[in-house]
C-alpha cells in the first residue's frame, strides 16, 4: 500500500518577515506581494523620501548652527522674558525624526532591493506626516525670528563641501546596486530608460560638483596669513557670568588679545557693563527689587545696582552647560560676582596690555543723560588711566569730537562702508558678523589697511574657514576652544584637492560600472553572443537562477511512500 501525503515546507524568511512587518505590518507570508506599488503608495513613498532630504537639511542646519546657540536663546528670552535652552528640544526632537525618517527610508530601500511591494503602514504615515509638518514649522519659525542665520549652511560648506561631496558621491555609488538591480529585473524598457537617466543625471552632477566648491582653505600653505587673534566677547562666559570681573579674568588667562563688553549708563552717570535691557536675566534684581525688575536697566543708580549678585544666575541656569566642571571653590567665586563697571574692566585691561572693545547703548528718552552718555563715557575712559592706544572706539555719535579729544583711540565701524568713508573718518577697523561680509571684501579692506574683526565665532571649523579668509581677528565667547586652533582643521593646495576629486570620480565610475555588468551579466552575455537559439524564455530562467532564496516564494511537495504488503 502507497500513503500520498502532501507536506508544504516553507523556507524561513525572517529578515525578509520583519523587513515587510516593520514597514507594512505584512507579517505573514500570503500578506507579502511582488506585484508592483500602487500610484498611492508610490506617492508615499516620494513624501517619505521628501521628508527625509527635508530633515537632513534641518539635522543639518541645526548642527552647524551650533556656533549661535546662545544666540537663539538670547533672541527666545528677548521675545518671552523667560530664560530657558530652547536647542535642547529642538536638537531632541530634530535627532528623533531623523532617525525615524531615516530607518523608514532604509526599509523601504530594502523592500525596493527585495522585490516586495511598498506598502507603509497608516500609523507610519502619521507619523511621516508629523514629522514632516513639525519640519516645515519649525523652517518657518527660524525664517520669522532667526532669518539671519540661514547663512550659517552657506558658510558651513565652505569647510564641509569637499568632504560632503565625497560622502553623497558613496551614496550614489552604493545606489548603483539597487539601480542595476531594478534595471535587470524590470521588463519595461520605458521605465528601464528612465531609472536610467535618472541615475545618470545625478551621478554625472556629483562628478562635476567640484566645479562649483569653493573654500577659501583650499590654497598654497605659503599664502596662509597669521593666525586671527581672539578677542573674549563679554570675557569667557561659558566659564564665567557674563560681563563680571571673573569672566574677563578667565579670558584673560586663555591669552585674549583684547576684551570685549556692552555698556549702558546708570541714572547717576556710572558707565556699567550690561547686555540686557534689563537685569532682570544676570542678576538677583527680582529678589532686590521686585518692584522694579522690568525697569530699564539705565534707570538703577550705581549705589542700587551694586547690591545686586550678578553670579547665582550663572549656577541657577548653567546656559553653557558648564557648571557641572566646576569645584566647589569655582562655583563659590563666581555665586559672589557684583555689576561690573566700565572702569573696572578699563584698568584690568590696562595691567594686563590688552585691548578693551565696546559698545554703547544710549539710554532711553526721559534719562538724565539721554544728551551727555557719550561724555561720560569718554571721560570715564580718560580718568580710568587706560593708554589711548588700548580703547577700541566703535560709537558713531559725535565720533569726530571724541577723535579730538582722544586722537589715539582705534576707531573701529560696525557698518560696512567704502574705503573712503572709512578713511575720511579715519576708521581702521570694522566689528561685523561672520555672515555680513564675504572673502572678496575682506581682502578689500585688508588691502586698504583696514583690518576686519568678525563676531561671534565659538566653532573650530568657522575660525578655520576664518582664518584662511584672511580675517585679522575675531570676537568669541569661547576663548578656551580657539586657544587650542594652531592651525586650520584643514587646508590643501588647488592640486591636491584637484586629485581627490579626479581619483574619487574614477574609482566611483569603476564601481558604478562594475555594479551594473555584475547585476546584467546575463543579458549582456546573450546578447554580445549572438546565438539565436537563446529565446527570452531561457533569459527569464536564468534571470530567475540568480534571484536571492528571500525572492520566491519556495514551496515543496513531498510524498512519503510507505510500503506494506497486505
Amino acid at each position: 500500500m502507497v500513503k500520498h501525503q502532501p507536506l508544504q515546507v516553507y523556507e524561513r524568511q525572517l529578515c525578509l518577515s520583519c523587513l515587510t512587518g516593520i514597514y507594512g505590518c505584512r507579517w505573514k507570508r500570503y500578506q507579502r506581494s511582488h506585484d508592483d506599488t500602487t500610484k498611492w503608495e508610490c506617492m508615499w513613498t516620494l513624501i517619505l523620501f521628501g521628508t527625509f532630504t527635508l530633515l537632513l537639511f534641518w539635522f543639518y542646519f541645526w548642527w552647524e548652527a551650533s556656533n549661535d546657540y546662545s544666540e537663539f536663546n538670547w533672541y527666545l528670552y528677548n521675545r518671552s522674558g523667560e530664560w530657558s535652552d530652547g536647542t535642547v528640544p529642538i536638537l531632541a526632537t530634530t535627532a528623533a525624526g531623523f532617525t525615524y525618517i531615516a530607518f523608514l527610508m532604509i526599509l523601504a530601500l530594502c523592500h525596493i532591493a527585495v522585490g516586495q511591494q511598498l506598502n507603509l503602514h497608516w500609523i507610519h504615515k502619521i507619523g511621516v506626516t508629523a514629522a514632516l509638518l513639525t519640519t516645515v514649522i519649525g523652517v518657518i519659525s527660524v525664517s520669522q525670528i532667526w532669518n539671519e542665520e540661514w547663512d550659517i549652511f552657506s558658510i558651513s560648506l565652505r569647510a564641509t563641501g569637499p568632504f560632503l561631496h565625497i560622502g553623497a558621491l558613496a551614496a550614489v555609488t552604493a545606489l548603483a546596486w539597487l539601480v542595476a538591480g531594478q534595471v535587470a529585473r524590470s521588463e519595461k524598457t520605458k521605465f528601464q530608460v528612465i531609472v536610467l537617466l535618472i541615475y545618470l543625471v545625478v551621478l554625472l552632477s556629483l562628478y562635476l560638483t567640484p566645479l562649483s566648491i569653493t573654500s577659501p582653505c583650499i590654497m598654497e600653505r605659503h599664502d596662509l596669513k597669521a593666525r586671527p587673534a581672539v578677542i573674549g566677547q563679554r570675557g569667557a562666559p561659558m566659564l564665567a557670568p557674563e560681563n563680571t570681573l571673573l569672566s574677563f579674568q578667565r579670558a584673560l588667562q586663555k591669552n585674549v588679545s583684547g576684551l570685549e563688553a556692552e555698556v549702558t549708563i546708570s541714572l547717576d552717570g556710572v558707565p556699567f557693563l550690561m547686555r540686557d535691557r534689563t537685569l532682570k536675566r544676570t542678576t538677583d534684581v527680582s529678589k532686590v527689587f521686585p518692584e522694579r525688575q522690568n525697569a530699564d536697566a539705565s534707570f538703577f543708580n550705581w549705589t542700587e545696582l551694586s547690591m545686586l549678585n550678578a553670579g547665582q544666575w550663572f549656577l541657577k541656569d548653567d546656559p553653557y552647560w558648564t557648571v557641572q566642571y566646576m569645584s566647589e571653590r569655582e562655583r563659590l567665586l563666581v555665586g559672589n560676582q557684583t555689576v561690573c563697571s566700565l572702569e573696572q574692566m578699563l584698568q584690568l585691561a590696562a595691567r594686563s596690555n590688552r585691548s578693551a572693545l565696546f559698545t554703547l547703548r544710549r539710554p532711553p528718552p526721559g534719562h538724565p543723560h539721554n544728551l551727555s552718555w557719550v561724555n561720560l563715557t569718554l571721560a570715564t575712559i580718560l580718568h580710568s588711566g587706560i593708554p589711548q592706544h588700548l580703547v577700541v572706539w566703535s560709537v558713531d555719535w559725535d565720533r569726530e569730537l571724541v577723535r579730538q579729544q582722544a586722537p589715539g583711540f582705534q576707531q573701529i565701524s560696525t557698518k560696512i562702508q567704502t574705503l573712503e568713508n572709512l578713511h575720511e573718518k579715519g576708521i581702521s577697523r570694522l566689528l561685523l558678523r561672520y555672515n555680513h561680509v564675504s572673502d572678496e571684501d575682506i581682502r578689500k579692506y585688508t588691502a586698504g589697511n583696514v583690518s576686519v574683526t568678525l563676531y561671534t565665532v565659538n566653532e573650530p571649523w568657522l575660525y578655520s574657514v576664518l582664518w584662511c579668509s584672511g580675517v585679522h581677528s575675531v570676537s568669541s565667547e569661547a576663548p578656551q576652544i580657539l586657544k587650542k586652533i594652531l592651525s586650520p582643521l584643514w587646508l590643501m593646495s588647488p592640486h591636491e584637492y584637484c586629485l581627490i576629486w579626479v581619483a574619487t570620480d574614477l574609482i566611483s565610475f569603476a564601481l558604478v560600472l562594475g555594479i551594473f555588468v555584475f547585476q546584467n551579466y546575463h543579458m549582456i552575455r546573450w546578447r554580445m553572443s549572438g546565438i539565436r537559439s537563446y529565446n527570452p524564455e531561457q533569459i527569464m530562467l536564468s534571470a530567475a537562477v540568480r534571484r536571492s532564496s528571500r525572492d520566491v516564494n519556495i514551496m515543496k511537495e513531498k510524498l512519503i511512500f510507505s510500503g506494506q504488503q497486505q
